[in-house]
């Protein structure tokens, strides 16, 4: 049966960067969670960590890949469908950066600047041996995107109503439907409620 050990937030950074550190190759990760989960913070923090010990890492948020405000909001700023699968170009981020950097060596680090509805004219990067990219923002997992190591930080819906800012309410139901729908098991499934004393799942099934 699976259980749950309380982690510092140093601890879980040390526990990801290490498993990262075993593999030399270049990786992608996936740091899966809701904006009030703020998971490009925690990347950012893996980042350094592995930076620190001479390994090349980037952060690429998922944000940097939104979709045009015409295509996003087509039916509505608040339609949970569309937020579920029109939001964000999953599809532009599997091409742009999973893929390039497994065949190519390469990636785009932004793609659509979200502020200024445009592009976000960002300049191609060649990745050195051993780069690692993690790929942070919401619903990343289940939609068969090819990453190596997946780290999920789990949120009640108690707790997603108290850290979400009241205007961005409507998405907890996409964010907790998606969650539910999803049939990916992260390698790192962290309960996320209170992000100063997150839990790690201790199990034998987790896998990519």
């Amino acid at each position: 049966m699976p259980h749950f050990d309380p982690i510092t937030r140093d601890g879980l950074v040390e526990l990801v960067s290490s498993r990262i550190l075993e593999q030399g190759e270049r990786m992608l990760i996936a740091i899966d969670g809701a904006d009030a989960a703020e998971p490009a913070a925690l990347a950012e923090r893996i980042a350094i960590a592995l930076r620190d010990t001479g390994r090349a890492a980037a952060v690429i948020s998922l944000h940097d890949y939104i979709r045009p405000a015409s295509l996003r909001m087509e039916f509505g700023r608040t339609d949970e469908m569309s937020y579920r699968t029109a939001w964000f170009d999953y599809a532009a981020l599997d091409r742009e950066v999973i893929r390039a950097l497994r065949h190519d060596a390469r990636w785009l680090p932004a793609l659509w600047d979200e502020h200024r509805d445009r592009s976000a004219r960002s300049a191609i990067r060649t990745a050195a041996p051993g780069t690692v990219l993690l790929v942070a923002g919401p619903m990343l997992l289940g939609r068969g995107l090819d990453f190596d190591l997946t780290v999920h930080l789990d949120m009640s819906e108690p707790a997603l109503h108290r850290r979400t800012p009241p205007d961005d309410r409507w998405t907890i139901p996409a964010l907790v439907g998606h969650d539910r729908d999803s049939a990916s098991t992260p390698t790192f499934f962290i309960r996320w409620d209170h992000s100063d004393r997150p839990a790690v799942r201790i199990d034998d099934t987790a896998r990519r």
